[in-house]
């Protein structure tokens, strides 16, 4: 029978998040699951509400291609405000989540050939999305002794002549690492210099803690060569809503519009509606949802950083989003083989770091968008699980 699969695609592997989520939806027994990165609160209710309430009000239609008028130009003030991210709201659409927009960019920028930096280790989409365009993802190798950081001296040691773009995820998943004004000061004039296009995904912009995050399309000068990405999905706790959005310059602006005219037409009506509920409500600083899960994650944050270290799991504080690396070198096992194991003895599920890129390798990534009591009892069986290879080690 004739091959119908482009080796492009066959060629690509699976995703290593679902790998393992597979084998947790197999199973017939009871397991923690520290993997996937979808808040364990549900939506507020005030949003829950008023996407409801556009449903019944019969708001079932096509929007815009853009999205809606009144959401773009909250959007364009939040920006403003929060940020001090500059945007009309003309330089603004709304997206079926941040996937679909970073997705819809790349097409948008990326030729056979073109080389585009990715730090590492970074979300699994990244790099499969760059390859189904013909480019070549190239992977920016970050460390925990700096925070996970992309500094200008590792930035500039990867550009060559075929460098197109740098996809910027920070504050980062997996790591929980974020990138501090001064890191960005550094960064900017060697991205001018060679003039890449920086595709900023800041989903994850809204959960800091300690520092509030720093955006690089804040600078002045950035601005023709940034695509700003963002979305509700996790600090609105509205992963299923699939509401995501995209900033960029007029001539970027216009031409990823023609890909999302013609994939998606537009983002979900009643989800448009909800986020702008949200966002007119998350303006507020003292808005007792968004802070309650600020507040709780933090709680959990330090919780987790505080027990992988006691248990000789030495790891990396993170600032941002909701996610811990340890490192799982002491085990003398890759972090699949950690994964695997602790899975099928603790039932306990955990990611590979190497999902995220080589520089994992000797990683797990662990959620806590989960609640206190599963963490906690996450905890006591990952330290059994480590107690009984010591003492194998020992015998």
């Amino acid at each position: 029978m004739r091959d119908f699969v482009i080796d492009k695609v066959r060629n690509i592997k699976p995703s290593g998040i679902r790998k393992f989520f597979d084998l947790v939806a197999g199973s017939k027994e009871k397991i923690i699951t520290l993997g996937v990165g979808d808040p364990d609160f549900p939506t507020p209710w005030e949003i829950r509400n008023e996407g409801a309430s556009s449903i019944m009000r019969g708001r079932t239609h096509y929007s815009s291609n853009v999205g809606l008028p009144e959401l773009r130009k909250a959007l364009s003030e939040y920006l403003e405000t929060r940020f001090e991210v500059s945007y009309a709201p003309e330089n603004i659409m709304l997206t079926i989540g941040a996937s679909e927009a970073i997705d819809a960019t790349l097409r948008a920028v990326v030729d056979c050939g073109d080389e585009v930096l990715i730090p590492d280790p970074s979300y699994v989409s990244y790099a499969p999305c760059v390859e189904l365009c013909g480019g070549v993802p190239v992977s920016v190798p970050c460390f925990a002794e700096n925070g996970f950081k992309l500094t200008a001296e590792m930035l500039e040691k990867v550009i060559t002549p075929k460098t197109k773009a740098l996809i910027f995820p920070y504050p980062n998943n997996p790591t929980g690492g974020i990138m501090e004004k001064e890191y960005l000061d550094a960064l900017v004039p060697v991205i001018l210099k060679h003039d890449i296009l920086v595709i900023s995904d800041e989903i994850y912009a809204e959960l800091t803690y300690g520092e509030k995050h720093a955006s690089i399309a804040a600078y002045p000068e950035m601005k023709h060569n940034v695509v700003y990405i963002g979305g509700f999905s996790k600090s609105f706790a509205m992963t299923g809503w699939r509401i995501g959005f995209l900033c960029a310059e007029d001539d970027l602006f216009k031409n990823i519009l023609k890909i999302h005219q013609y994939t998606t037409i537009c983002a979900p009506i009643m989800s448009q509606y909800a986020a702008l509920k949200g966002l007119q409500d998350g303006m507020n600083d003292d808005y007792s949802s968004i802070r309650e899960m600020r507040e709780e994650y933090d709680k959990r944050r330090r919780f987790l950083y505080r027990s992988f270290n006691a248990m000789g799991l030495k790891c990396f504080e993170p600032k941002g989003a909701f996610y811990m690396m340890p490192s799982i070198a002491s085990t003398n096992m890759t972090g699949e083989e950690f994964a695997e194991k602790l899975l099928k003895e603790e039932k306990v599920a955990v990611v590979p770091g190497s999902a995220f890129g080589e520089s994992g390798k000797y990683f797990v990534r662990c959620s806590y968008a989960t609640s206190m009591k599963d963490l906690k009892e996450a905890v006591e069986r990952i330290g059994d699980f480590l107690s009984r290879l010591k003492q194998k080690e020992n015998q």
